[in-house]
């Protein structure tokens, strides 16, 4: 039995389901205008990686059936910006089956050639112009992948795994603050995601993140958007934020040693007002 099915989602727009997680992969507005807003458009990828006076550098984690990558790749060959994309997942079964079905999901005809490559050799590379994409595809659980040494740091991170109902691993305090570690201060960052949910806020912010408001898709007036560099964050969370966070009653931090839900404790809310971009608030 196959672990996936074609979909069609609230926009009328073709997608993927798991049918081992019973999560569809962009759900509402499907997979083209998802990856555009959230990660090309909110990240102003295109400018930044022209501005950018070094290479470019892009994880992809979650890569999934390769929407976010590929609406990067069509941004950014509009472009003359040198750029390194970096894609992780822990299978390719995924775009193996949005292979196999190219033509109904649509974005991904006419990329077939590069994607073929980049899962059979590990890497392909796009030159355009002026332009050049090398794009890397590391298979293996991010857990491991994220500690190895020699990889550079990150000025977009597109962060699209299965959500914290089923893949909590990759959403806890753990995981955040060895990515945080890994983003040198001098690479600003933007990491942006679909979530909403005030524990993924908290969990970001103890790892040593600003974090803010996203751009709304979709049914979702808001999605969440987190960096390095507070002057990236086009509307952080602030001091009203918090205190509505000392009274939600899902605010806890995500752990790796708990599957519990409720409000946060006493020890983390102080911990949390003592984040630097509350402190700046005051």
């Amino acid at each position: 039995m196959q672990e996936f099915e074609l979909v069609s989602v609230d926009s009328g727009a073709t997608s993927m389901r798991s049918k081992e997680y019973r999560q569809t992969f962009h759900p509402g507005t499907g997979p083209v205008e998802e990856a555009r807003v959230l990660y090309v458009d909110q990240q102003r990828l295109v400018e930044r990686a022209t501005a950018c006076e070094r290479e470019f550098v892009i994880w992809d984690v979650g890569f999934g059936a390769a929407a976010n990558a590929i609406a990067a790749v069509g941004a950014l060959s509009q472009c003359s910006a040198k750029v390194r994309m970096h894609s992780f997942d822990k299978t390719t079964a995924s775009i193996e089956f949005a292979l196999q079905h190219a033509a109904e999901l649509g974005y991904v005809a006419g990329h077939e050639k590069a994607l073929r490559e980049l899962v059979d050799a590990g890497c392909t590379t796009l030159t355009h112009g002026e332009g050049r994409i090398e794009w890397r595809l590391h298979v293996g659980d991010f857990r491991d992948e994220i500690k190895k040494d020699g990889r550079e740091s990150p000025h977009a991170i597109f962060y699209d795994p299965y959500s914290p109902s089923v893949n909590r691993e990759m959403w806890t305090l753990e995981i955040f603050s060895q990515l945080r570690q890994r983003m040198h201060n001098d690479t600003p960052c933007l990491w942006s995601n679909y979530t909403r949910s005030t524990a993924v806020r908290v969990t970001l912010l103890l790892a040593g993140f600003y974090v803010g408001e996203g751009w709304g898709i979709g049914e979702k007036e808001m999605t969440t958007i987190a960096s390095n560099d507070l002057k990236l964050i086009e509307r952080p969370f602030d001091l009203r934020w918090l205190e509505r966070v000392s009274k939600s009653s899902n605010a806890a931090p995500l752990r790796g040693d708990s599957t519990a839900h409720g409000p946060i404790e006493v020890e983390d809310f102080e911990r949390l007002k003592q984040c630097a971009q509350f402190l700046r608030t005051e």
